[in-house]
């Protein structure tokens, strides 16, 4: 198991079962719940909540196998860790960066995205350079204020997102004409063609990355309280959660704007708002809730992935510097200002929202390892059947190739060049092995 040396110390159990919650929520919660249903409409069209089924089902494979794994290897990296253990090095490699790389990326992206709903388009990229540096900053104090952190930013969220949606249902507007009805006439008519069902799946794709932070939760491992206990508890009742809140999202714009205004739509709950004939101030609202979503994922993004970096660290995958680990706040410092640094280029770089589509691959091969090694894992071990992990993996796999092309050449790029740059570091290893060896 990846684990604290004498020169990398290990990082502190201080977070409790509510506080893994409330991180997982800030990573879900983000602000593809305000943006993803109208990409995921425009695939699926009326057969939207068959998408949205289809995408909790490999969530739900996906978590109870991660679940299972956390239990027994409570440590930092999540996958990275589980497939090193059980499947070899190369396959922990292989989900420790994609999930490294693509989610740095994403970091970048949940930046640019606050910036966008607070500040205009002039002030973009210093508004969200002042984002990531506060969320950076949080995480260097401590796990503990990174979670009180996210508790307040969770409650912000579905404080807000809860008006927002008691004032659409609520309003005397009237409903958009292809609502409810139209919807479930429409399903089967969608569902009886190849391509309706391949929008489907690629719906699927779409929403199912925003179920997919429970990740967080395993790779802050290490970290968590009795975690045999607390940290399949804290993924279960996170995806459940979710889940519902989702569902009624989906209801909701399904019954105020209809299919084809959510497809052509850029914000879809302000538009469902405006739609029911809300007060002005319901679009405003949403803005500032997706705000305050964008900037909590940012914070459990960071979390995330620098505790995956630490692991991977810790045996040499990524410089080992990045496994240090602060005396008095006992996180891994360098590596999450390793990881501010990054985000911030990225930032300057672009608007890298439209060129992470290989974050999607990089995502679906994590949990496809994730499956993979709970599969393997003994009877003593195992909390779930195995089915699900099968099942688990044949809908991660297809769900990768039922992405937009530029996004699968994207994964294949992204991966290709780790696999290349960790195999010429195991033959300049082995290189230097053979001539220690020789000389001795």
């Amino acid at each position: 198991m990846t684990a604290p040396t004498q020169s990398s110390p290990g990082l502190r159990r201080e977070l409790t079962l509510g506080g893994a919650i409330a991180i997982g929520l800030s990573s879900m919660i983000g602000a593809g719940l305000f943006s993803a249903f109208g990409p995921a409409t425009a695939a699926a069209g009326s057969a939207l909540l068959v998408g949205l089924l289809i995408a909790f089902v490999v969530a739900a494979c996906n978590a109870t196998s991660t679940a299972q794994l956390a239990a027994q290897y409570p440590t930092s990296g999540g996958s990275y860790v589980y497939g090193r253990e059980r499947l070899g090095e190369w396959w922990g490699f292989m989900a420790g960066w994609g999930f490294v790389v693509g989610k740095s990326a994403s970091a970048a992206a949940m930046a640019l995205t606050v910036a966008a709903y607070a500040a205009p388009a002039a002030w973009l990229k210093p508004v969200a350079l002042a984002a990531l540096v506060v969320m950076v900053v949080l995480n260097l104090v401590g796990v503990t204020r990174t979670a009180q952190a996210a508790r307040i930013i969770v409650a912000l969220v579905l404080t807000g997102l809860a008006v927002v949606l008691v004032a659409a249902w609520l309003s005397t507007g009237p409903n958009a004409p292809t609502g409810f009805e139209a919807m479930f006439a429409g399903i089967g008519t969608r569902l009886s063609t190849a391509s309706g069902w391949y929008g489907v799946l690629q719906s699927a794709g779409l929403l199912f990355f925003a179920f997919a932070g429970y990740a967080r939760i395993a790779t802050l491992g290490e970290e968590v309280r009795d975690p045999q206990r607390n940290i399949p508890r804290a993924i279960i009742t996170t995806l459940l959660v979710v889940g519902a809140i989702y569902a009624v999202v989906a209801l909701t714009l399904l019954a105020k704007l209809g299919a084809g205004g959510i497809a052509v739509s850029d914000a879809p709950l302000a538009d469902a708002a405006d739609a029911a004939g809300t007060a002005p101030w319901a679009a405003v609202l949403v803005r500032i809730t997706a705000a305050i979503a964008a900037l909590g994922a940012l914070l459990a993004g960071i979390a995330g992935v620098t505790r995956t970096a630490l692991a991977m660290a810790r045996n040499h995958d990524l410089p080992p510097v990045l496994a240090a680990v602060h005396p008095k706040f006992g996180v891994p410092h360098i590596a999450t200002i390793v990881l501010g640094v990054v985000v911030a280029l990225l930032i300057l770089v672009g608007d890298v929202r439209e060129v992470i589509g290989f974050s999607s691959a990089g995502v679906l091969t994590y949990y496809f390892v994730a499956n993979l090694a709970a599969f393997t894992q003994q009877s003593d071990n195992r909390r779930y059947p195995r089915w699900m992990q099968v099942l688990g993996m044949v809908l991660c796999a297809l769900l990768v190739f039922t992405l937009p092309w530029q996004s699968l050449l994207g994964g294949i790029a992204m991966f290709g060049a780790g696999f290349l740059v960790r195999g010429i570091a195991e033959l300049r290893r082995a290189r230097n092995d053979a001539s220690r060896g020789a000389h001795n």
